[in-house]
């Protein structure tokens, strides 16, 4: 699955590729907005594997933003003008779609991104597995957890909790690396403290996220909350 965020300043340009992403199976969107620098610190905040970016935004041009993101993710370009292609492709960007852009060329840039995303990480195709071993408070001791029994995970200084079915398992090890070592299809960090399993979500109340079977409040950090909305959005009945 590919992780891509969508940056144009113009939401009408953003509405269409959020039509295209969410008919293209390998990609997961996990974020749009119309302004470069709220982008930036999306990317911070969260893996990003993909952007598709507007060359000419009056905060921070295309150029610009690709130069600040200092490879850490591929670049599709999306823009209305032609003159810019050398330049970007000296800027390693994937490859230039001129708007209006069709769904077959959209298809087909992003075929170019997931070889080369695949030829950075090898491991990327490989089958996803449905559990983790972790280390635990005893020295020594590793505990196999099921993907598919976690409810939510929380972060207590040098430990973090898996909540499983109301068991509660303390793990020596960082948010950070549980997080990387978790599939991002079936989990979701919504704040510095709490990464929830998106199956088990059952509503949102405020800046809280309802899990099911689950009393807990789960608080949605400000940062994290743009990438859970728009998991809502792409689900939600108009």
């Amino acid at each position: 699955m590919i992780r891509c965020l969508i940056v144009d300043d113009e939401q009408h340009a953003i509405d269409i590729l959020i039509h295209y992403v969410g008919q293209t199976p390998q990609l997961q969107l996990v974020g749009s907005t119309t302004n470069p620098l709220e982008a930036l610190q999306m990317i911070a905040n969260n893996q990003t594997d993909l952007v598709f970016l507007d060359i000419q935004m009056p905060e921070l041009s295309g150029m610009d933003f690709i130069k600040a993101l200092n490879g850490k993710c591929k670049v599709i370009l999306t823009t209305a003008y032609s003159e810019f292609a050398l330049e970007s492709y000296e800027l390693d960007v994937v490859d230039y779609l001129l708007k209006p852009i069709r769904l077959p060329r959209f298809i087909s840039a992003v075929q170019k991104a997931a070889k080369e995303i695949q030829d950075l990480n090898p491991r990327a195709g490989e089958e996803e597995s449905d559990f983790i071993f972790v280390k635990t408070e005893s020295k020594g001791k590793l505990l196999k957890i099921n993907l598919g029994d976690i409810d939510y995970i929380e972060g207590m200084k040098n430990y973090v909790a898996f909540f499983c079915s109301g068991k509660k398992t303390m793990v020596y090890a960082s948010m950070k690396e549980i997080e990387e070592n978790l599939p991002q299809k079936k989990f979701l960090r919504v704040h510095k403290s709490f990464i929830i399993a998106i199956s088990k979500i059952t509503g949102l109340e405020g800046n809280l996220v309802r899990l099911q079977d689950v009393n807990t409040d789960i608080m949605i950090g400000d940062s994290y909350k743009a990438e859970l909305m728009e998991i809502v959005k792409g689900n939600m009945i108009r």
